[in-house]
């Protein structure tokens, strides 16, 4: 039950807030940190909400839907903050699944409290002897992505051949070593030498280039793939996927997780081959992790003894402070980050 004891106080709640809607690629002008925000640390009487206090936020590429201008008459966006996932502590609750002090993962605000109420993408944490900051990641939003769009998406066969753009990323670096422990041949791109040793070295990949250097693409991938590619994780889009479908092999499968590289295009490019879907009988599937939720306690039971057993690796890049989210947020479009972008709002 929500608190009784009277205590209405209001506290101050430093916020970061979307000063204007975004056109083409994010800036950190485009947001501000505001400590004007104030909160009530109790649930409104009969109400079912939970007030948290946000430890931990993630910064994915899809945030930045939010940040566009929507189709309305509004030219400035609401003062408020933004949304993502979070690792939260409850201060307060009214809702019967959720007690104060517990754990949980899912949508809250980019803030140092939230009140939630929607609790259709909120999870209570239940296994704390791992990094709370993992369930932004590997045990969160990106981990379940990763899993279900390989095993679910792609239905792969061992010793099948797979590519992963943007691999190095919080999804693509899951995928690829899903896919190792299932017995594949993988190869990564990156966007930098530190990303393509660490693939190599700490991530499990069989391969991974820079596609920065690579003047032909189609070249690069027939040099790692000289049989062809089975499944393609796509996280990329525009050139990388037109050249992967010069490479794919008859029924490869395409699982479209992101396309990172037309999000901020007024004009997104043109795929000039895209009749290999045809000749080849290429299977192409864009999925969202939210229809995979219901396979969230599988999903646990397959990667939480590959953690404990060391076999799996996540990197992390971690940000200090809400004051650091813009620039964070930012980074994701220039592949500044190494590894999952963290935000760190509060040490528990």
């Amino acid at each position: 039950m929500a608190s009784d004891d009277g205590d209405d106080e209001q506290v101050s709640n430093k916020q970061v807030i979307l000063k204007n809607y975004v056109t083409g690629s994010p800036k950190e002008s485009d947001m501000y940190v505001s400590s004007n925000g104030t909160i009530k640390l109790n649930v409104p009487e009969g109400t079912n909400g939970v007030v948290v206090k946000n430890l931990y936020m993630s910064c994915d590429p899809y945030i930045l839907i939010q940040m566009k201008k929507p189709d309305t008459n509004s030219s400035k966006p609401p003062v408020s903050a933004l949304t993502g996932f979070g690792v939260a502590k409850v201060l307060d609750s009214g809702n019967p699944d959720f007690k104060k002090g517990d754990l949980v993962w899912g949508i809250t605000g980019w803030e140092e409290y939230s009140l939630i109420t929607d609790f259709q993408k909120m999870f209570k944490i239940q296994h704390t002897n791992v990094p709370l900051s993992y369930y932004t990641g590997i045990l969160g939003m990106p981990g379940l992505t990763a899993y279900c769009g390989f095993h679910e998406v792609c239905y792969p066969k061992k010793g099948e051949h797979v590519f992963i753009s943007a691999a190095s990323g919080a999804v693509g670096q899951l995928v690829g070593q899903f896919a190792k422990l299932f017995g594949c041949y993988v190869v990564g791109s990156a966007g930098s030498k530190e990303k393509v040793d660490l693939l190599k070295n700490k991530l499990m990949f069989d391969e991974a280039f820079n596609y920065k250097e690579e003047p032909d693409l189609d070249v690069a991938l027939k040099r790692y793939f000289s049989e062809g590619i089975d499944i393609y994780f796509e996280n990329v889009g525009g050139k990388m996927l037109d050249a992967v479908l010069l490479n794919m092999r008859v029924h490869g499968r395409v699982a479209v997780c992101g396309m990172i590289s037309q999000y901020n295009l007024e004009q997104p490019e043109v795929l000039h081959h895209i009749m290999s879907v045809v000749w080849k009988q290429i299977r192409i599937e864009g999925f969202l992790v939210f229809d995979y939720y219901h396979l969230y306690p599988k999903f646990l039971e397959f990667v939480l003894p590959y953690i404990k057993e060391g076999k799996i690796t996540y990197v992390e890049d971690i940000a200090e402070g809400l004051e650091s989210a813009p620039e964070a947020m930012v980074g994701l479009f220039s592949g500044r980050n190494v590894g999952k972008q963290v935000v760190v709002v509060a040490h528990e």
